[in-house]
């Protein structure tokens, strides 16, 4: 549900707030786009051609020699998983016991000894740990859900099962015996992608002489090239409550940035296993009870029960794996945030769904992050929410698109081609409306039976783990059905690209780049409309580079940009960067594009000290400029900025931004109108943390910005996390935000003079609040068995005044109503009756006050190795009130009292497996 602001184009958006993500809203601001006018394709594709020639022509640098350890197969009983290590399988690997100390003195010998021993079988690999301590009473037990952060003692293993130098699959043992596991798409420790949850098990002991754990890690829920082809390896071991962090294979400070899975050491032994998954299957269902506050007995629609059923599908092709999906689960738990959006910009959600996630970072590039791509596949596309809608006093409209099917092929081939093949096809949906006074139901069609496919391919050159990617995606809608959605959605969207990276010395260098295309195409009214969208404005009447034509029927486009970066190094990193989209460029049929028509300039200049003195442990300075230009030439932006982040002998972490920005002219502001000046802008963000490896964790936050037209933001922001016991968490984050938008669109009107066009533009200050606080409560029975608790109270606002118009393009200068010479502006009823000479009309008051409270209990048990059962309770409070705007601290007490409905759920998965 999206109810409008009245007199504005904005929308107030509400969803369910994720149990463990927190609430974050967009604010009225200016987001400046800008660039040189009319590049040319030609030297776009010099550019390209050129820089593709260089990366296939690299010299292949040889890898520096590592370290290496043997893994020993098994010659009788595997080890059973209890984390004792008593099996006599172990006396016969070889210890790993070289390892290295990271923090806090680089370099040293440890302190405390640590043995890792490596087994495996026809069907996993074993991993056996003795983590040696003087004082084991002192070891931290704290018990949390899976991939949970906490205090206690880690021991992480990562496995570069292709010995590609690039990707690698970590996976932890806690103190308190709590498994971890992500995946690292690029060559980056901090690329952690957490969605991967593969089927596996450990255990963890504390005893005497420290701790030990014990890991086995089936083979299919890996992949990997050659049967006998070594692993990279990386072994870590974190002490938090000694800020102690122990490597086998060491990688400096000034490093950190420029590789992770390239300085691995190597793996041996691991021989003939083989690469099938065999199949897997996890069917699901789901109910959901509403017990509704807000019921009408006059809604013909209310159903206060709903239930799904589904089923996920893995078959293993070798080193490919087939995934198919029928009906897919939307979220588990987890819902989309709340948010109040006074932008004209769409505002992009986390994927959820576990079909969609694994995988993803072949089919959408993540795997590859490079600054400022278009995001060509954004999964949350498919079975998105119907783009109709349907008029009535009551409504019954599906909130998702069924997806009917989907299936995908992805993995690596032993060639070092990563493949990624997606196909899905949703359904033709139907929304109800009913006229309570005439009592009529109208059925009209919300959402064409549409098809998608996508193609990434991704091809590994070079020994420093150059890439040379390309991709491709389709969408066909069938709006030749009746029903009138063909003036309304595109029938045909294509798009396709390419991308690569040029790596030297071991990632410390890179070249970097891609180029892409788009084509839509349909009826005319259709393609008219995506011309209008806020990522185009061709209908912008000062655009005179732009080509609006509303009799269309195509739309076409292109991207490219080029890039160097500088990653490590003992003093200095840096990176520089252009890039071009043309304004028709168009991929939000399947992709996610904010704005075309854009030349983006970025450049910035690092200092870092990674060697600890007797103040700091950590030192850097940043410096950066970012510019943009659209291609009539007109700069959209010119930002400068500072930034210092400081981390101190004990730990603390302290960092600030300061950001000066230039005036210059917004192609947006106007939605569609002429351009519009926007104000010189600074910016200042500072924060201060606590040890994050501490019992009790800290930080607090706060930024200011301020602009020359009266223009203003505070936001103040605290986070304090507890853990009183090993099974027990809470905490606390409150949040203040008060802002003063100088230029706030709200409406068009006509009647305008020449120097707008013939229309008005109107804007008015709007001061804006928001106030609210989380709570969270967990407790964890075992890793698999946990219950979460979280509520958050909500309350923001918005006043509107000084109501005016665009005085004059590429100005922003207002007339004032009531100020302007013969203006007058008067309120009643909620509505402002404007008078200007002879003419009149009215702008309905956009004021609002807006209160929410959202709550959950979630009892979350993996009954079995990937069968989960999720029981939950949500209550969702709200108030939504136009025309009025105070709040204060009360008002957060006032949302505990706001109507609202209460939702009970029950999901349950299975997870069976087959050869």
């Amino acid at each position: 549900m999206s109810p409008s602001v009245r007199g504005t184009e904005s929308d107030v958006k509400r969803g369910l707030v994720k149990p463990d993500a927190a609430f974050f809203c967009t604010y009225p601001m200016t987001f400046d786009h800008t660039a040189p006018r009319r590049p040319s394709r030609a030297l776009g594709a010099a550019i390209v051609f050129g820089t593709i020639l260089l990366s296939l022509a690299a010299p292949a640098a040889a890898q520096r020699p590592g370290k290496a350890a043997r893994a020993s197969r098994i010659a009788g009983p595997a080890p059973r998983i209890d984390g004792a290590l008593d099996d006599a399988a172990w006396r016969a690997a070889t210890p790993i016991e070289d390892f290295v100390e990271k923090l806090p003195d680089e370099g040293s010998e440890p302190k405390v000894r640590t043995e890792i021993r490596i087994l495996y079988d026809d069907d996993a690999v074993y991993l056996g740990a003795r983590l040696r301590r003087p004082d084991p009473e002192n070891i931290p037990v704290p018990v949390t859900r899976r991939d949970a952060s906490s205090n206690a003692e880690q021991l992480v293993v990562s496995f570069d099962t292709y010995l590609d130098r690039r990707t690698a699959y970590s996976f932890s043992i806690s103190s308190g015996g709590v498994r971890g596991d992500y995946y690292h798409g690029q060559d980056s420790q901090s690329d952690r992608q957490y969605e991967y949850d593969p089927i596996w098990h450990a255990k963890a002991r504390v005893d005497s002489l420290g701790w030990t754990a014990e890991m086995r890690i089936p083979f299919s829920q890996l992949r990997f090239g050659a049967k006998n082809r070594p692993w990279g390896l990386q072994i870590q071991r974190l002490i938090p409550d000694r800020n102690m962090d122990l490597y086998w294979v060491l990688i400096p400070r000034a490093q950190d940035q420029s590789g992770w899975s390239s300085f691995f050491g190597e793996l041996d032994g691991i021989a003939d296993i083989e690469t099938s998954r065999g199949v897997e299957v996890v069917p699901f269902v789901a109910g959901e009870l509403t017990a509704e506050g807000n019921r009408d007995p006059r809604d013909p629609f209310d159903r206060s029960f709903a239930g799904r059923a589904g089923a996920d599908l893995k078959v293993g092709l070798g080193n490919l794996t087939l995934d198919a999906t029928v009906n897919p689960d939307f979220g588990q738990v987890e819902a989309d945030p709340a948010e109040v959006n006074l932008t004209a910009f769409e505002t992009v959600f986390e994927e959820k769904r576990p079909f969609f996630i694994e995988g993803n970072e072949i089919l959408t590039g993540r795997a590859q992050s490079f600054l400022g791509r278009p995001t060509y596949f954004y999964t949350r596309r498919i079975g998105a929410a119907p783009h109709a809608g349907v008029d009535g006093d009551f409504v019954d409209a599906p909130r998702n698109t069924t997806i009917l099917g989907a299936g995908k092929v992805t993995g690596r081939l032993p060639s070092r081609l990563s493949v990624g093949l997606l196909a899905a096809v949703t359904a033709r949906e139907h929304g109800r409306g009913y006229d309570s006074l005439s009592g009529v139901t109208t059925r009209l069609p919300v959402e064409p039976t549409t098809g998608y496919g996508v193609l990434r391919l991704q091809q590994e050159i070079g020994s420093q783990q150059s890439t040379l990617g390309m991709v491709f995606t389709s969408v066909h809608r069938g709006v030749g059905e009746p029903g009138g959605l063909e003036r309304l959605l595109a029938r045909d969207a294509l798009t396709g690209g390419v991308d690569w990276r040029l790596r030297f010395e071991q990632g410390k260098y890179e070249l970097t780049g891609w180029a892409g295309f788009s084509r839509v195409s349909g009826e005319a009214e259709a393609i008219d409309r995506v011309q209008r969208t806020s990522a185009h404005y061709y209908q912008r009447p000062d655009a005179d580079y732009l080509d609006y034509d509303p009799l269309r029927t195509s739309l076409g486009g292109y991207t490219a940009s080029v890039r160097a970066d500088k990653n490590a190094g003992k003093l200095t990193l840096w990176g520089i960067q252009v890039g071009v989209k043309s304004p028709g460029f168009e991929i939000n049929d399947i992709g996610q594009l904010g704005r075309a028509d854009v030349v983006d300039f970025n450049a910035d200049l690092q200092l870092q000290d990674t060697k600890p003195n007797r103040v700091l442990r950590y030192l850097r300075v940043g410096h950066a400029v970012v510019g943009q230009w659209d291609f009539g030439g007109e700069r959209q932006a010119m930002r400068f900025s500072h930034s210092t982040t400081a981390v101190f002998r004990n730990y603390w972490t302290a960092a600030v931004r300061a950001q000066y920005s230039r005036a210059a002219l917004s192609n947006t502001l106007t939605r569609g109108g002429p351009y519009m000046a926007t104000p010189e802008s600074w910016q200042l963000v500072g924060s201060l943390s606590g040890n994050q490896s501490a019992r009790t964790t800290w930080s607090v936050q706060g930024a200011y910005v301020d602009d020359r037209l009266g223009g203003s933001r505070l936001a103040m922001n605290l986070r304090i996390t507890t853990r009183p016991s090993a099974r027990w968490e809470a905490s606390l984050a409150p949040a203040y935000v008060r802002s003063t938008t100088a230029r706030q669109f709200v409406g068009r009107a006509s009647g305008g003079g020449a120097a707008t066009f013939g229309s008005r533009y109107l804007f008015a200050f709007v001061d804006q609040r928001t106030i609210s606080t989380q709570f969270r409560l967990n407790y964890a029975f075992t890793p698999n068995l946990t219950i979460q608790a979280y509520a958050e109270p909500f309350a923001s606002s918005g006043r509107f005044y000084d109501f005016g118009e665009l005085a004059a393009a590429r100005t922003s200068d207002l007339r004032t109503y009531g100020v302007a010479a013969g203006t007058t502006i008067t309120e009643a009823d909620g509505v402002y009756t404007v008078t200007d000479g002879d003419q009149s009309f009215s702008i309905a008051a956009p004021d609002f006050r807006f209160l929410s409270f959202r709550s959950n209990l979630v009892l979350r048990w993996e009954w079995l190795p990937g069968s989960t059962l999720f029981a939950i309770w949500q209550q969702d409070r709200s108030e939504d009130v136009f025309g009025e705007h105070e709040i204060g601290a009360r008002s957060l007490w006032d949302a505990f009292r706001a109507r609202g409905n209460n939702f009970f759920a029950l999901k349950m998965s299975y997870w069976l497996k087959a050869r």
